[in-house]
């Protein structure tokens, strides 16, 4: 089956007054129709600019996609000019920003924000589509939509403000959703609402989610397939049950380590992972996590690792999977 999306080699640059900032390199993946995908990684590690690309909102300058193609139902985004990017921005692709409050306008009422896309990509008049607005906050659960229509972003609290923003990624039915950092700075409480209303959402209309997040348990709370990023590079990708069960990367070993587990020993120290991201204005050469990997090879300094397909879906960038490595992922990854 063609997926609904295909990013192939998607490498994206930004030109700063130090030099070429590599913010995304090579990367690839793919969604299919009704399917939700997490992306997961440290911060700046290229998640939220793997996103905005697919949008096409990339700053030109300092920003550019410096190669790759990102196929949506077979047609490359990076082929359509500006005027048809509009057309597909918010209509068929929607987006939920990273923090609602600076991605709404404050001097506009939350109903005539939700209006204007269905005014202006389903072409409906000003009166139906308010009326449309009150029925997109019911189906996110904001109480008293009626009345709430009329009310400015200050006026909602953090959760509903990202309730508003799903009504209107959904105002007109996308295809695809990409939800960058949805639950970030919820309660989880909130947290735990906003996932539910998701997941109904894909069940009620088959809507394909990119969800991401820092958040390894509010991913596999929804997400069928993993890409872990790291540097700007995809390290290992698979599906949940593949990477949460047989991780292959020591970064994704030290990723699932770090989360908090509640069978963990009373003060028991969390797991971290030791050093820091490397610059991405002179990345390191061969494998970009190796200054921070305990089981760093002399392979691993000097030449970029291969991908190797560990299953039909679950495929590794790691030198530990040639055969004449140690085997030492077991121990690593504490199974």
């Amino acid at each position: 089956m063609t997926p609904l999306l295909q990013i192939e080699d998607l490498a994206v640059s930004f030109d700063t007054y130090a030099g070429e900032v590599k913010a995304v390199r090579q990367v690839s993946f793919d969604v299919q129709q009704g399917e939700a995908v997490g992306i997961v990684g440290e911060s700046g590690c290229g998640k939220s600019v793997t996103a905005h690309s697919i949008m096409r909102l990339i700053p030109t300058p300092p920003g550019r996609i410096v190669q790759g193609k990102i196929l949506f139902n077979g047609v490359d985004l990076l082929k359509k000019s500006a005027k048809e990017m509009e057309t597909i921005r918010g209509n068929e692709i929607g987006m939920i920003f990273q923090d609602p409050m600076t991605s709404l306008n404050p001097v506009l009422t939350i109903g005539l924000q939700i209006a204007e896309a269905l005014q202006l990509h389903q072409n409906l008049p000003r009166q139906a589509a308010l009326t449309r607005a009150v029925e997109l906050l019911r189906l996110v659960g904001i109480p008293c939509p009626e009345d709430r229509v009329r009310n400015y972003p200050h006026q909602f609290s953090g959760g509903m403000r990202q309730r508003a923003m799903i009504a209107m990624a959904l105002s007109c039915n996308p295809k695809l959703l990409i939800a960058d950092e949805p639950t970030t700075a919820l309660d989880v409480t909130i947290q735990a609402q906003i996932l539910d209303l998701m997941k109904n959402l894909k069940s009620q209309f088959n809507t394909s989610i990119i969800l991401i997040s820092h958040d390894l348990g509010v991913v596999a709370g929804l997400c069928r397939r993993i890409v872990v990023m790291y540097a700007g590079t995809v390290c290992e990708a698979g599906s949940i049950r593949d990477v949460f069960h047989n991780p292959q990367h020591p970064y994704t070993w030290g990723l699932l380590k770090s989360v908090p587990r509640l069978d963990a020993q009373q003060k028991q120290q969390l797991a971290v992972i030791d050093g820091q991201p490397p610059d991405l204005l002179q990345p390191p050469a061969g494998c970009p996590f190796h200054p921070r990997c305990s089981y760093a090879m002399q392979v691993c300094t000097e030449m970029d690792p291969q991908i190797t397909q560990i299953s039909e879906e679950h495929r590794v960038k790691c030198w530990l999977q040639h055969p004449g490595a140690p085997k030492v992922w077991r121990e690593a990854a504490g199974s």
